[in-house]
């Protein structure tokens, strides 16, 4: 008996522990778990949860253990990064909303499309919130102001529009705020300002915002300020504050601003106050000892002595005072006193006197165009252009020896100024000397010039035989399916309806492929071959002057366009590279962004981030977006949750409206504006046309391929560096040495300009009343005539205010004029297309 007791015993404790067991299971799969609400954020996306280590399985410590995953002692989920997993759709209910105990929630750099309502449920414990770099849209919801614990804020490059809501004010305890990127209207409400007290960043730069700034006095914590390429006006007010050290109030309409009493700008590093209308002195004397950046350009200030008080700051790299009103002389002390100076631009100013000997500073580029310098410029300095970046000495009147220059670099660094390099002494008696030894070795050359040539015929011969014999049988080209496993050693020639080309790779796992938002992932040339299905022609998606673009699916969901450069380049790999690099990290929201690069042998290829809603060439003349033609990258095609194909096709509808057309319009134009003002060294596109201004997901006007020219082209492409049909300035059919210039995409704007207005293509279009083959010469005779109104695209005419259509068509005409010089620059363009900016009101 007492044997069968112990068994027994043993058995009733062997079913307690199944008992147990199969509760903790059942806990496990309940519903209202952390671990529940997280397997469910991924399923309604469309993912599986990510795999468990931990043996926990899908309970709270198996949740604990998915990467991007932080619980506390409890298994309770208190961080939660989901970044850069290429999601798509709207944020799901009942899930991120349901975590009560999330302070951190990283959901950036992926395509959501909407919040989930229950997201202010988190307003008890969440400290940080970052959704960068997704597409939502909307407005943001006063509901922000639920997050009472909330540190840090980050919303930027997104779509979201309407005012900035004032409950933001009701975050006492916020450090970090990011709105950048959107289109966020109005003006920045006050009690931003009065509430937000303890912010240390505050970046709205890129919205559309207008009105005064709120004076900032009250943000006595604020470090960095960022409120560029917005509408404000006015004057700015406490932002010149003792604890900031980067200021940028550029590409607005600011007239004036005020230093506190006292100011010393101790900590400032950064100020950028360019594209502005601030006018008077801007007075600099004693302050700002740790500057290090300052662009004061595109202002009209009157200092004179300003020069001068820059040489005492010692640490300033970057220096930007073109079109600023200065004049005086540059002071010698710059070479000096400024050891780490990187960038002088003092370019378009009233600057007089002779050119300093700066050769002892480590510039990259040096910019002293259109100004009234005289005299000869320094040998040492000559001699030390050939190691910048860029330089420009053009409309002086110097005088200089630059032996070293190419006639081209000099025609275009040096224009205006007289060439005083020396010429031979008496050619004649050198001639006489070595007359007889050259005709010698002339003919020898020639000889041997004839030989190594025939034999080079007869070699090509035989090979040009052996290679036609072998293409037979075989195909020049494999292709293979997207199931299909690439290729790994290489060469790799690839085939297109027009071209092939070649990467010439010997391992394609060996070539780095460069994305630059994710630096940390390692890419390769083999998996451009697996995202492209060996640059099958299934991928192409269209055939431009620059070469073929391919769609692609980058390892972590990343849908990108691949464009091939194939003309060649005479620059070297590091310095493409570098070209590339300075590229990418142009940023603005009216250009598609460059987001990586492969040099792949001779091969330069350009990855951008994939516009699915086609361009404008095809929005205007009745294409289909969804319809692939040249230069188009609109063709989209996806496989859905179900394995099956679904297609997305977007036509003009809702879109012809004179409200949509202006925005393409200003977009365009802040993007050019942005290039040629905002960049060192400026940025000429040289290929402005509708086909080049792309949509993204939100229907944003992006323009594509800027700065490619130099990089794909060759001194001998002449094609690729001049403008494309109906888009070219008469200076060009004018003369062979025309150069692109920004005042050449002016022109080239202005044709878009007038196709968004008439509708009509610039060229082989009808044009009612006149005999014009061109729609600059039609549209320009009926500007002239005072019958604007008569050309009018029917399909946009009843939808805004004819008068802004017709002074649009005005614009169009000034920045379509013969002279370069009578074109207005592309900021003045942004100007005056503001000025008759349609409102909602007005579309009735």
């Amino acid at each position: 008996m007492g044997g069968g007791g112990g068994g027994g015993r043993r058995w009733a404790l062997l079913l307690f522990f199944v008992a147990v067991a199969a509760c903790s299971s059942a806990a496990a799969q309940e519903p209202n778990t952390d671990a529940f609400f997280l397997s469910k954020f991924f399923s309604k996306l469309g993912r599986e949860a990510p795999p468990s280590s931990s043996s926990g399985g899908g309970g709270a410590g198996g949740v604990c253990s998915w990467p991007g995953v932080t619980c506390d002692g409890e298994g309770r989920v208190t961080a939660f990064s989901a970044a850069g997993m290429g999601l798509s759709g709207d944020i799901p209910q009942d899930t991120v909303g349901k975590l009560a105990r999330l302070e951190r929630l990283d959901l950036s750099g992926n395509r959501l499309t909407a919040l989930p309502d229950d997201l202010w449920e988190l307003g008890a414990t969440l400290r940080a919130l970052n959704l960068s770099g997704n597409a939502i849209r909307g407005a943001l919801p006063n509901n922000v102001g639920n997050f009472a614990r909330l540190r840090a804020l980050d919303v930027s490059r997104n779509a979201f529009a309407g005012a900035l809501p004032p409950a933001l004010g009701s975050l006492a305890g916020l450090q970090v705020l990011n709105a950048s990127g959107n289109r966020f209207q109005g003006q920045l409400p006050a009690a931003v300002v009065l509430g937000c007290g303890s912010l240390v960043a505050m970046d709205l730069s890129g919205n559309a915002l207008d009105g005064d700034l709120p004076d900032l006095s009250p943000l006595r914590s604020l470090a960095y300020l960022n409120v560029s390429g917005n509408r404000l006006t006015g004057s700015v007010n406490g932002a010149f504050q003792e604890q900031l050290r980067v200021i940028d109030l550029s590409n607005n309409r600011f007239s004036s601003f005020n230093f506190s009493s006292g100011y010393t700008g101790s900590s400032l590093t950064y100020l950028d106050l360019s594209g502005n209308e601030f006018h008077g002195e801007f007075t600099i004397a004693g302050r700002f000892r740790n500057l290090k950046h300052v662009n004061l350009a595109s202002n009209q200030l009157s200092n004179g002595s300003l020069l001068m008080s820059m040489s005492e700051i010692s640490g300033l790299e970057y220096v930007n005072l073109s079109s600023t009103g200065l004049h005086g002389q540059i002071p010698a002390q710059f070479s000096s006193r400024l050891v780490g100076l990187k960038v002088l631009d003092l370019s378009r100013n009233n600057i007089s006197g002779v050119v300093p000997d700066l050769s002892s500073l480590k510039l990259q580029v040096l910019d002293l165009s259109v100004n009234n310098l005289t005299g000869e410029i320094p040998v040492a300095l000559v001699k030390k252009l050939v190691s910048m970046e860029r330089f420009n000495f053009s409309y002086n009147n110097l005088t200089v020896c630059a032996s070293e220059l190419s006639p081209e670099a000099f025609a275009a660094a040096f224009a205006r100024s007289r060439n005083d390099c020396p010429i031979a002494v008496n050619p004649d008696s050198v001639k006489k000397g070595r007359g007889k030894r050259k005709g010698m070795k002339l003919a020898l050359a020639i000889v041997l010039s004839l030989f190594f040539a025939v034999l080079a015929l007869l070699c090509l011969a035989v090979a040009c035989r052996r290679q036609r014999k072998r293409c037979d049988t075989l195909p020049v080209v494999k292709q293979v399916s997207f199931k299909e496993e690439p290729a790994v050693s290489g060469p790799f020639a690839f085939q297109t309806d027009s071209t092939t080309w070649v990467a010439d790779v010997k391992v394609a796992t060996s070539v780095p492929v460069v994305i630059f938002e994710k630096p940390l992932l390692s890419f390769t040339f083999a998996d451009l071959l697996a995202a492209t299905s060996n640059f099958d022609r299934g991928t192409l998606l269209a055939e431009g002057r620059f070469g073929p673009v391919y769609r692609g699916f980058l390892p972590g969901g990343f849908q990108v366009a691949v464009k091939v450069l194939v003309h060649g380049s005479v620059m070297e790999d590091q310095d493409a590279a570098r070209e590339l690099e300075r590229l990418g990290r142009i940023k603005h929201p009216n250009l598609v962004p460059l987001t990586g690069y492969c040099l792949a042998g001779d091969q330069r290829i350009a990855i951008y981030e994939y516009m699915e809603n086609g361009n404008l060439h095809n929005l205007l003349h009745d294409l289909p977006l969804g319809v692939q033609t040249t230069e188009d990258w609109s063709t989209d095609t996806w496989e859905d949750n179900n394995g099956g194909v679904a297609t997305v096709n977007i036509t003009a509808e809702g879109t012809a409206t004179w409200m949509f057309r202006h925005k393409i319009a200003l977009g365009a134009a802040r993007a050019l504006a942005f290039l040629h003002h905002g960049c060192i060294p400026q940025i000429v596109h040289r290929d402005v046309k509708a086909s080049s201004i792309y949509f993204d997901s939100t229907m944003e006007p992006r323009l594509s391929d800027f700065g490619l020219s130099m990089i794909a082209g060759t001194s001998t492409d002449n094609d690729l560096l001049h403008h494309s049909p109906g888009y070219m300035p008469p200076e060009f059919s004018n003369s062979e040495n025309a150069m692109a210039t920004a005042k050449s995409d002016v022109y080239s704007f202005g044709v878009v300009l007038f196709e968004l207005v008439t509708g009509k293509k610039p060229l082989g279009d009808v044009y009612p009343d006149q005999k014009e083959t061109s729609l600059v010469n039609w549209a320009r005779a009926m500007v002239k005539a005072n019958l604007g109104s008569s050309i009018i695209d029917p399909k946009i005419r009843d939808t805004g205010l004819e008068r802004q259509m017709e002074e649009a068509l005005r614009i169009a005409y000034l920045c379509t004029a013969e002279l370069p010089s009578k074109r207005p620059a592309m900021q003045q363009i942004v100007g005056l297309l503001k000025d008759i900016e349609p409102k909602v009101a007005e579309q009735d």
